[in-house]
């Protein structure tokens, strides 16, 4: 193969490579507008904005978490009998004394997890996996920034 053939076939090999990778990129960009645009219905349906009025800001938050029902892969959406669900989410704050400290708080109470419909129950779960989701893919960007910089 002379020289011409060679970079011809790296500049064929590179422009394949970065038409995959846009292709990535667009699915991975599709995929987060479809998450965020039911993320924002789930919002609404389970009324998150009475307790946190700004959707956006609600990704601050450090971390997500449910009681009342299972998020683990043995106990995948099943109640935990006596329980209540509630959506709880996580924030840290500093004290006095300059120390991080957690603090829960509610984003919804739905009532004893016995009492709740089989429906509902799902959107909860739903809207706390699909927050999860958003909050990898803002940490992702996090990470290709700082990569970027190298």
């Amino acid at each position: 193969m002379n020289p011409v053939e060679k970079l011809t076939a790296l500049i064929d090999e590179v422009e394949e490579r970065m038409a995959a990778n846009n292709s990535v990129s667009n699915y991975n960009n599709n995929l987060r507008k479809e998450n965020l645009k039911r993320t924002h219905e789930l919002y609404q349906l389970l009324k998150v904005e009475e307790k946190h009025e700004n959707f956006e800001t609600i990704f601050m938050y450090k971390a997500m978490n449910l009681s009342g029902i299972g998020l683990k892969r043995d106990d995948f959406c099943k109640i935990r009998e006596g329980k209540y669900i509630q959506i709880i989410s996580i924030a840290y704050d500093v004290n006095n004394d300059g120390k991080k400290i957690a603090r829960n708080l509610s984003l919804g109470y739905f009532g004893k997890a016995e009492k709740v419909s089989e429906e509902l129950r799902k959107d909860i779960v739903e809207f706390v996996l699909r927050w999860r989701y958003e909050k990898a893919f803002r940490h992702t960007e996090h990470y290709q920034e700082l990569l970027s910089k190298l």
